[in-house]
């Protein structure tokens, strides 16, 4: 039974994460079908978004094979349209984004280590931060492990594909194509995989896309495929699932109406053997792949032609001869698995079987008493026995032998205790600190899954006609929220105790202390201990630590402690360490909760940066308007400025009283009512005001974001360390309070800045940089100030939404002389 188990776990834990949905009778006819194919596709590219859902729809729904997507990354390095999340945060939110995508246009989903680093213009570039070996080498993994027949990439494997991410993906790909099959490449894979050959790889194009450069075999070697037709089983046509899956790329701004109608693909070929009409050409995906299957193949056909949507339970005596039928048949074949996998789905969804395990709380800690309550129903009339139930936490089985009765509910209350080695439910990928572009992943197995297999669970073994099966699932927390109705929520593991910083960075402009405030929480009842700032030589914190006693789960307490910086510049690292019954305890705690995907819990190191900083600032009163999410105030406020949150009401006050006022990131293209104030907004400028207005991109809501013409586009320099060169030394931009130098821009995070101007009035707008990446021209648009009327304005694409939650101390020196110019 434990093999069982495993096994059972190995397959299924892609769609463990959730509580697994009731399928209605023409879902269950759909998967049905499905059983007859025996085919399977992986698509790859470089992000969330790439994938095209579309095509994942009709390869999972019209073709019915097995559909993957691997995307190299998890998007961390991309901007946030519905928060202020940035790099792995962003990260974790795509990551479930995407897994709601493919709950919806059926493929599954699957990662490598890669690291969003942000826009790379070139596929050198890009492998200058990831390892090639490594991502190359998670390819090959997927590939073996998935064993597609057919290989589709995204885009081309060349400067066609813009991004160097996109570029590298379609590269790596066809790499890992040949080498998936080579039993000497990467052999310490072959322990757990084999190697595998697909038939061919082509890249999906929306166009031939052809160009004067694109090779004549090339241009002889594409098929077309309509794939925007419409299934009637699910009443849907496949644009209208694409459109839904791709709509849950929320931080991305990716809500989509269908396109109905018909839609036309195109598959260039690339490697391997070429195809005349179809993808599949030359891959059987019958059971005729599969040696001696003759009778499965029958009794599939036999199922799906007796089939009684009114009656699905009553297809449960057919499907138990296919699953007895597949025992017989090999079981290391890759897709004997998979079939009774879903043949086991299909008759629990058929005896209309819903359980799950509900803790009574969201959290609990490893080796605690923990309290759960199994809920089993069988909407149907088809005999089931429950046999037994195992719980995490108790060794043995639970012996029941219960005969199920038709709609009834049976409950089960258990008091268990978690295993004292339970990990902390922290993302697998996040469990060591990133080193430079790639995440540290120890485990070969675990690569590829998109989120934690589950460390709590139940395991139910059924008697169905006969046969038993053992199903399990992952402990779910549940509620009911008064607007929302039924939510269901991941069950944590936590650290007995947390504290968080409430700041990222503490910017010391001078030798006065300034207070760090810590937030403690206890994460079970009854945890005493003590607190302390962990600080490099030199650093001073009064007092150097605080005792805490909490009572109850949850209760918290802040704790402030007044840090004191040493002479002369320096930036190091502040830890927050926690001590309870003689461990320590250095995580903190950061929940990312939005209505479209499940509440995510992750454990960063508790720490933050201090930096000693020869900064000044003259301005104190700014103003603030949000953009698409960034924490520019936040850095701000650290140096000792006012900042008001600017929203409607507030712009239709008085602006004089503002020194500054700073315009947040693609605030113009997402907040419409800019464009009733901006006239005002001029006006401030002209009356004497300074505005700082940061990135947008082309399609701005308003005529003209500044005094003068300034026409967007989409330059930018991806390389962080890539010189900038002052045009006008002497402006006072790069002179006031702050002298800027070559200095200030050490230390910049992943790029230097996106989205400049291209082209703008050069009569009145100054720009003060120029800057570009190795082996283009220069780049002049990152900054342009301008004096209009008595005032000043600024606009900048240097990602300072970025640089300053970073603590790039060069940054804050800048955009000081920014906020000051006017107050000299």
């Amino acid at each position: 039974m434990q093999r069982t188990f495993t096994i059972f776990l190995l397959v299924l834990s892609l769609k463990l994460s959730a509580q697994v949905p009731s399928l209605s009778s023409s879902e269950i006819f759909q998967n049905i079908k499905k059983l007859n194919v025996l085919g399977s596709v992986l698509y790859i590219a470089a992000h969330p978004d790439d994938e095209n859902t579309l095509m994942l729809s009709y390869l999972s729904k019209d073709q019915l094979v097995r559909t993957g997507y691997l995307s190299l990354t998890r998007g961390d390095g991309g901007q946030n349209l519905i928060g202020a999340e940035q790099g792995y945060n962003i990260g974790v939110i795509r990551t479930q984004e995407l897994l709601g995508a493919r709950k919806i246009d059926g493929a599954q989903q699957f990662f490598s280590r890669a690291y969003d680093f942000g826009f790379s213009k070139t596929r050198e570039e890009t492998l200058t931060f990831w390892d090639k070996d490594k991502i190359l080498g998670d390819v090959v993994w997927m590939i073996r492990k998935f064993r597609p027949d057919v290989i589709i990439t995204r885009f081309p494997p060349d400067p066609r594909a813009g991004h160097g991410h996109h570029q590298t993906s379609a590269y790596l790909a066809e790499e890992g194509f040949a080498l998936a099959a080579d039993p000497k490449s990467y052999p310490d894979q072959l322990k757990f995989v084999k190697p595998w050959q697909a038939k061919r790889l082509v890249w999906n194009s929306y166009t031939p896309n052809f160009t004067n450069d694109t090779p004549t075999e090339e241009k002889s070697s594409y098929i077309s495929i309509e794939i925007g037709g419409y299934n009637s089983i699910l009443g849907k046509s496949y644009t209208e699932i694409a459109a839904e899956s791709r709509s849950q790329h929320k931080s991305q701004g990716f809500g989509s109406s269908p396109q109905r109608g018909k839609r036309t693909d195109y598959f260039l070929h690339k490697v391997g053997q070429k195809a005349e009409k179809g993808l599949f050409d030359g891959v059987d995906i019958s059971w005729k792949r599969i040696k001696g299957s003759e009778k499965t193949q029958a009794l599939i056909s036999q199922t799906i032609k007796s089939f009684s949507v009114s009656n699905p339970s009553a297809s449960i005596p057919d499907l138990l001869k296919v699953h007895a039928e597949l025992l017989r048949l090999d079981s290391a074949n890759m897709y004997m698995k998979a079939k009774k996998e879903e043949v086991q789905d299909l008759i629990l969804q058929c005896a209309g079987l819903w359980f799950e395990t509900n803790p009574d709380d969201y959290s609990a800690v490893a080796g605690d008493k923990t309290s759960i309550r199994v809920s089993i129903t069988k909407r149907s009339n088809f005999p089931v026995k429950l046999l037994s139930m195992r719980y995490t936490g108790i060794a043995s089985d639970t012996t029941l032998n219960l005969n199920l009765d038709p709609n009834n509910l049976y409950t089960y209350p258990i008091n268990t205790t978690l295993p004292a080695d339970l990990k902390i439910s922290q993302p697998y990928w996040l469990e060591k600190p990133l080193d430079k572009g790639i995440f540290q992943i120890d485990n070969q197995q675990d690569i590829g899954f998109p989120e934690n297999r589950p460390g709590t669970k139940t395991m139910f073994r059924f008697e169905i006609g006969g046969q038993t099966f053992t199903v399990s699932r992952p402990w779910i927390y549940k509620f009911a929220d008064p607007a929302e109705g039924e939510i269901y929520r991941p069950f944590e593991i936590r650290p007995a105790i947390t504290a968080t910083i409430t700041e990222p960075v503490y910017i010391f402009p001078t030798m006065e202390p300034k207070n760090v405030t810590m937030l403690v929480q206890a994460q079970r009842q009854n945890v005493k201990g003590s607190i302390r700032p962990q600080l490099a030589a030199g650093w001073k914190s009064v007092p150097e630590s605080a005792e805490f006693q909490f009572t109850n789960k949850y209760q918290q307490q802040y704790f402030t402690f007044a840090i004191t910086p040493p002479t002369g510049n320096q930036e190091v690292t502040l830890k927050a360490i926690a001590t309870v019954e003689g461990k320590t305890f250095d995580k903190s705690i950061k929940t990312i909760a939005y209505h479209h995907i499940p509440s995510q819990t992750i454990f960063p190191t508790a720490e933050a940066r201090l930096a000693k900083v020869d900064v000044k600032v003259t301005a104190k009163n700014i103003g603030y308007i949000a953009g698409a999410g960034d924490d520019v105030p936040t850095a701000l406020r650290q140096m000792d400025c006012q900042v008001t949150m600017l929203n409607e009401a507030g712009l239709s006050k008085d602006l004089a009283g503002y020194d500054a006022i700073v315009v947040g990131v693609r605030a113009y293209n997402t907040e419409g009512y800019l464009a009733n104030y901006q006239e005002k907004l001029m006006d401030y400028v002209k009356n004497g005001g300074t505005m700082i207005v940061q990135y947008t991109i082309p399609g701005q809501k308003v005529k003209q974001i500044g005094p003068f013409n300034i026409e967007l586009g989409r330059d930018r320099i991806t390389e962080e360390d890539a010189e900038m060169r002052p045009l006008i030394p002497e402006s006072p931009l790069l002179n006031y309070p702050n002298k800027i130098t070559e200095k200030d821009f050490q230390g910049w995070i992943q790029e230097r800045g996106l989205y400049f101007a291209s082209n703008w009035d050069k009569k009145n707008y100054q720009a003060l940089f120029s800057g570009n990446d190795k082996g283009e021209s220069p780049k002049e648009g990152s900054v342009l100030y301008a004096q209009y009327g008595k005032g000043h304005y600024i606009y900048t694409g240097l990602s300072f939404f970025r640089e300053l939650p970073a603590g790039v101390t060069g940054a804050y020196r800048l955009f000081a002389n920014m906020i000051s110019v006017g107050k000299k």
